[in-house]
């Protein structure tokens, strides 16, 4: 029996098996795709998860793989101007004061390596859930494999597969919220946006083609993620492109498309990240919009959190309530700051605030940061407030882990 089950292998999976393993625990990792996964996804780690990265030993060779960056551009197309600040005022506040730009699929394989090389961790691409039943001590999974049906018994599960998540499913839990009426369309694409002056984060404010285009390799890739309404046939998007890319493209010299994706948005949240002994972490648990790039670092600080209680609760005899606790301390973040500022940034990006007046208002935030450093650290340490320790650290009443 293992001491771990982590269902799927995107980064925030492959973060928690990761920190379970090198904490001592007996871990398996099961995805159902046959590699990870590289489609277009989240692309930029904020400052603030940089610490986890560290402690599990990987930072370095993320930000070598990637880049470091501080900088940050707003275009505002309704008038006209160019509102730029960067990360310096973090110098001496945290020991990496700027922010990683790696494509997801290239932490979750760099994170894959590792385990992979680990005595006590196994992974299995090609592996499916198919359903699951749990009692006091055990969770007893149900998987096909390349192998065919198997039966896998482990003492706690962590599902980390997905918006469509089986595990969660499996759990019958409710994923409260609504989904959005539009398609975002995130694309990969060598063009000269620093020939034209963009930063290596440019957010252009616009009602029709706002747009968060993003330099994600050293070799000149960048990210350009646009939206379209839903109405629109999906298996066309790649049609629409060469359009929306009129509108978004400044520089001259043309463009050589990567690759690209459609998806649709959600704002949804399970109504338990824990039942029994399964929890539920990343988009299994929570999904926003990527407008602000607080999906994965809402997941990265649930593992980062997840891992050292559950490695507690299997290796050191803490008391299991710890992880009601990690599951109360997410959700709360989720609901209450991560999901209404992804909305809020959404907004501001994408339709323009919706009017002139409050339009205003968010752009004499952004001008605030631009002029005056108390401003900018205020609003900056945002993405730091989503962390939450995990509970085993905290050595209260509950908890016999020290």
């Amino acid at each position: 029996m293992h001491d771990a089950i982590v269902v799927g292998g995107g980064p925030t999976g492959f973060i928690t098996a990761l920190g379970l393993a090198q904490a001592g625990a007996d871990v398996l990792l099961i995805e159902a795709e046959d590699a990870v996964i590289d489609s277009p996804r989240a692309a930029v780690y904020h400052w603030s998860t940089l610490d986890g990265l560290e402690r599990l030993g990987i930072r370095d060779e993320a930000e070598r793989i990637g880049f470091s960056k501080r900088d940050y551009l707003w275009l505002v197309r309704k008038t006209g101007e160019r509102i730029e600040y960067d990360l310096s005022v973090l110098d001496g506040r945290t020991a990496f004061p700027y922010n990683i730009h790696l494509g997801q699929d290239r932490l979750a394989e760099i994170a894959r390596d590792r385990l992979s090389s680990m005595g006590n961790a196994e992974i299995r691409f090609g592996t499916r859930l198919t359903g699951l039943t749990q009692d006091e001590d055990r969770v007893r999974t149900e998987v096909e494999g390349p192998g065919g049906a198997e039966i896998l018994e482990t003492r706690y599960l962590v599902g980390a597969d997905g918006a469509g998540s089986t595990v969660r499913k499996a759990l019958g839990l409710a994923f409260d919220g609504f989904t959005w009426p539009e398609r975002f369309v995130a694309t990969n694409v060598h063009h000269g946006f620093d020939a034209a002056g963009y930063g290596l984060t440019t957010m252009v404010i616009d009602e029709q083609w706002g747009a968060v285009i993003v330099k994600i390799s050293r070799d000149g890739l960048w990210r350009c993620t646009y939206m379209e309404n839903a109405a629109l046939p999906e298996e066309t998007y790649l049609e629409r492109v060469p359009d929306a890319y009129e509108h978004l493209l400044p520089a001259e010299g043309g463009y050589r498309l990567d690759r690209a994706a459609p998806y649709r948005m959600h704002q949804r949240c399970a109504e338990t990240f824990r039942k029994g002994r399964v929890m539920l972490v990343g988009d299994a648990a929570h999904v926003t919009n990527p407008t602000g790039g607080l999906g994965l670092t809402g997941g990265l600080f649930d593992a980062f959190a997840l891992w050292p209680t559950l490695a507690a609760v299997l290796l050191e005899g803490a008391d299991p309530a710890l992880l009601d606790r990690w599951a109360d301390d997410r959700w709360r973040i989720f609901v209450e700051k991560t999901s209404p500022q992804a909305i809020a940034n959404k907004r501001l990006v994408f339709h323009a605030c919706g009017g002139e007046a409050e339009l205003d208002t968010a752009l004499g935030g952004l001008r605030a940061m631009a002029v005056d450093a108390d401003v900018r650290l205020q609003r900056l340490m945002f993405v730091k407030s989503l962390e939450t320790s995990g509970p085993s650290e905290a050595k209260g009443p509950s908890s016999n882990f020290a």
